[in-house]
Order: structure tokens, then C-alpha cells, then sequence
């Protein structure tokens, strides 16, 4: 995966081409105060809408509302105010309201899909400036679109690209998880398509198995094939009840992208075989709840220190860890032996 990919699979760069066949959208220029703002990681209240009186400790995925944070001396009291954005925030809403006043967020590459939990109605769902905020200053994906986006790029030596950050704002649709699938593409061929919750098991993906994946093949090779900038790339369609194939994003074709039911090791070699499927893209579900497999994004609803303790990816934390239980099985010994009198 090159940088320059990645640049290409930026929303702003790919909606042009493909406008027809995908949902409306529109694209908004990020001002620099509000970048600075979202990677702002104290504890801030949301600014631009009625979440104003909620503030939210923002640390990432260690986000969770506080109660109104205030501090005095002998004299005054202070209350914590987020900064505002009447210039951004006027556009904002113009855009939102333009689009039937319901949005779907997302920055140039991401969507903030492990903060959904934050909100109220656990959606994506935004009809604010605030509710795209909330949104964004709880996810680890805005961070990484903001802050990483060319990590695991082959070509480190060379500089990263500029970026000029956007906020997609998309109409609201509300897409039944089981049409979503992603498509893996290698040399302008199909190769491979997954279901992309894979999360649950969908019976009706079971039954129509030969029609979804003809109807994605077709949206393919009539919409998509040699279209696009690069000829690696994964793309994401969803299948609507009359049967008609929407494309929904466009990703890298590399490990920063979920390989969802395939692993990279087989896609990147382009030797993807299912032993059921005789021609085109080999083709994957989830045939029984017996294989249904957890989400991804679960991991960002708990504290970081527990992901990173388990994971053993800290080692500072774990020493305190042991240091800690020892001292308690210290405590314990000494207890027994000492019972009280």
C-alpha cells in the first residue's frame, strides 16, 4: 500500500467519479481551529449545539460523560465553555438541513463507527454540529485519519502527502446491515467479497447467495472496474431490497482496511479460494449464528488500559499490574496469618 493510494481513496477524490451510484453527499472544508479542537484530548465541553452543558472527557476510546466540570478559588468560579465555531457551525447546519436534516459524519477516509456507543440513540445519526463533535472526539478512527493516515504505507522514506481535511456530511439512509458487503479488488479484478457484518448471521444471505454476488459482479464491471485511480483497491456496495447495488466507500487495498472474513496474507496473493465458488470472486458469510464472531468495534466501549493489559502490548502496565497483585497476595498472607483477634 503506497501513500499515494491512500490519497486517492479520500472521499473528496473518489465521489466525483462515482456520484451517480452512491448517496449524497456533500463536502465541507475543516478549518484549522476546529482540527485543533478535535485533537484537543482534555476534558472539553461539545461545542455547537445543545451538548454544551455535557462535558465530555475526551481521551479517545476512554471517552465518557462527566458531570459539569468546575473549579473556584477564593473569589470566583469558573465553568469550563467550549470554544465556538459560528462561521463553521453556520455552514454546518445549512449543509445538514440541505440534505433533509439528518447526516452521516465522516473525515476524508473514516467514520467514527467505535464511538456510536457515545451517543444517545447509539447511531451515527447527526442533526447537529454538536452531534457530529461527540461523535468525533470519541473516536480512535477520527484520530487516525487526523493524526496517522499514512502509518502503514510501504513507502515511509518518502514524504506524506498534504492533506486538506474535510467533513463529508452524508444523507441519512437507513441501510439494513445485512446488504453490506466489501469487495476486495487486485489488478483491476474482482477477487473476493464479504459480508460486512459479519457479526451477525443474515438467513436471507444464505438463500440468495448466487443473486447477491452476480449483482455486485455487475455493479462491478459496469460501474467500477478501470474507473478508479488504482488498480488495488476495496471497495464497499450495499444491496437494497429491489436489488439494485449502491457503492458506499471506497478503502486502500491493505492492512489498515478490516479484511473482515479473509486474512491479507491470502488476498495480498491474490490466490482466494472458497472450495463452493466455481467462477468469479470467491464469496464469504456468516452460514450459521454458530460462526457469528464479535465485533471489532466492541473494544473501544471499555478503558484502554484493560485493551492494552490484555493485549500485553504495555509493558509499564503490566509490571503495575503484577506489582500490584503481589502486594495484594502479600496483604492476603498476612492476614491469614495474623487473623484478627
Amino acid at each position: 500500500m503506497k501513500k499515494e493510494q491512500v490519497v486517492h481513496c479520500q472521499f473528496s477524490v473518489w465521489y466525483p467519479i462515482f456520484k451517480k451510484h452512491t448517496i449524497k453527499s456533500l463536502i465541507l472544508p475543516l478549518p484549522q481551529n476546529v482540527i485543533d479542537y478535535l485533537l484537543d484530548d482534555g476534558t472539553l465541553v461539545i461545542s455547537g449545539s445543545d451538548h454544551n452543558s455535557q462535558p465530555i472527557q475526551t481521551n479517545n476510546s476512554e471517552s465518557d460523560a462527566e458531570e459539569d466540570v468546575q473549579w473556584s478559588d477564593d473569589e470566583t468560579t469558573a465553568i469550563a465553555t467550549a470554544p465556538e465555531f459560528p462561521e463553521f457551525a453556520s455552514t454546518v447546519l445549512e449543509a445538514i438541513n440541505a440534505l433533509g436534516g439528518c447526516v452521516f459524519p465522516k473525515l476524508n477516509w473514516s467514520a467514527p463507527r467505535d464511538a456510536n456507543w457515545i451517543a444517545l440513540n447509539s447511531s451515527l445519526e447527526c442533526r447537529s454540529l454538536g452531534d457530529v463533535f461527540l461523535l468525533f472526539k470519541s473516536s480512535d478512527f477520527i484520530t487516525h485519519d487526523l493524526t496517522q493516515a499514512f502509518l502503514q504505507c510501504s513507502d515511509q522514506d518518502s514524504p506524506d502527502p498534504v492533506i486538506s481535511y474535510e467533513l463529508v456530511l452524508r444523507k441519512w439512509a437507513e441501510l439494513i446491515p445485512g446488504g453490506e458487503f466489501r469487495c476486495f479488488v487486485k489488478e483491476n479484478k474482482l477477487i473476493a467479497v464479504s459480508q460486512r457484518d459479519h457479526t451477525q448471521y443474515y438467513q436471507h444471505i444464505l438463500k440468495q447467495e448466487q443473486h447477491i454476488s452476480q449483482a455486485i459482479q455487475d455493479f462491478f464491471s459496469q460501474h467500477v472496474q478501470y474507473r478508479f485511480l488504482d488498480e488495488d483497491f476495496v471497495f464497499d456496495v450495499y444491496r437494497d431490497s429491489q436489488g439494485r447495488v449502491w457503492l458506499i466507500d471506497l478503502n486502500p487495498f491493505g492492512e489498515v482496511t478490516d479484511s473482515l472474513l479473509f486474512s491479507w496474507d491470502e488476498l495480498m496473493s491474490g490466490e482466494v479460494v472458497d472450495h463452493q465458488q466455481q467462477d468469479g470472486p470467491a464469496f464469504r458469510y456468516t452460514t450459521s449464528e454458530v460462526t457469528v464472531q464479535p465485533s471489532p468495534c466492541l473494544s473501544y466501549r471499555i478503558p484502554r488500559d484493560f485493551v492494552d493489559l490484555s493485549a500485553g502490548e504495555d509493558a509499564y502496565k503490566l509490571i503495575d499490574f503484577l506489582k500490584l497483585t503481589k502486594s495484594q497476595q502479600e496483604e492476603s498472607e498476612e492476614e491469614e496469618e495474623n487473623p484478627p483477634q
